[in-house]
């Protein structure tokens, strides 16, 4: 089946209590000359999000979002500029007068192996209807071989099929470029080629896929390319960039 391509990563910080997400006024302002923003970053299978866009027509949606620390904010200046705060805010504006809540499970240092071992635990406390399961960065920074990878993917979508979910795929960020992240030399051939791997596995099975790290090819005017001064986690531009482009892509297709 064909996937579903957007244009995007993952920490997480835990949280005592459910934070205080911006209203529209106290999102930061992207500047779309160095953001480009378009729905055509999506790509949609015959059936893709149909659950989800469903319940946009009653009203109400609950989309679960799991991964690393990129879901969880980390590198942003405070929570409500991470992506998960950015993209409630941003698709509540673009969808006027259906609820939208975001969860943010994401958690720092997470593989897709740990990923999918509390996975159906966060399914049955959430019951989401569309999950965004950002993939892949940490596996290849810790040089996993893609065949586990694969596997616990696998293992994944059983369980998200069980669920009867709808699922975005995001892939890796790109880090910046070797010669000015020394540390960590090579990575991005490497991250590049988990992208590719992960927009086949979405096409295998009939997943969306956001393909971020195609994306922040085109941030070259964002402060540093959108990456905090640590080379790894996004900035405060990164994020409200990366969540006005998953908005915009998510709310064209769900209208």
């Amino acid at each position: 089946m064909g996937g579903l391509v957007l244009a995007l990563a993952s920490p997480a910080r835990a949280q005592s209590a459910e934070p205080v997400l911006p209203t529209p006024a106290e999102t930061p302002p992207v500047n779309e000359a160095a953001c480009p923003v378009n729905a055509e970053s999506i790509v949609l299978a015959a059936d893709g999000l149909a659950r989800t866009r469903a319940a946009v027509a009653r009203g109400k949606v609950t989309i679960l979002a799991v991964g690393s620390s990129s879901i969880a904010g980390w590198g942003a200046s405070a929570y409500e500029r991470g992506f998960v705060p950015l993209l409630q805010t941003d698709l509540r504006r673009r969808l006027p007068g259906v609820q939208v809540d975001v969860v943010n499970r994401g958690v720092g240092g997470e593989t897709a192996r740990e990923t999918v071992d509390r996975l159906g635990k966060e399914l049955a406390d959430h019951r989401p209807d569309l999950v965004i399961w950002q993939v892949g960065t940490n596996d290849v920074m810790r040089a996993r071989p893609w065949n586990d990878v694969a596997a616990d993917m696998q293992r994944g979508e059983a369980v998200l099929t069980a669920a009867a979910v709808d699922v975005l795929l995001i892939d890796p960020q790109r880090l910046p470029p070797d010669e000015v992240n020394v540390n960590t030399r090579g990575r991005n051939a490497q991250l590049g080629e988990a992208a590719r791997m992960i927009a086949l596995e979405g096409d295998r099975v009939g997943y969306a896929v956001q393909r971020r790290f195609d994306a922040m090819a085109a941030w070259t005017r964002l402060t540093r390319g959108g990456v905090g001064p640590d080379d790894l986690h996004l900035n405060d531009e990164g994020y409200a960039c990366w969540a006005a482009i998953t908005g915009e892509a998510l709310a064209a297709a769900l209208r």
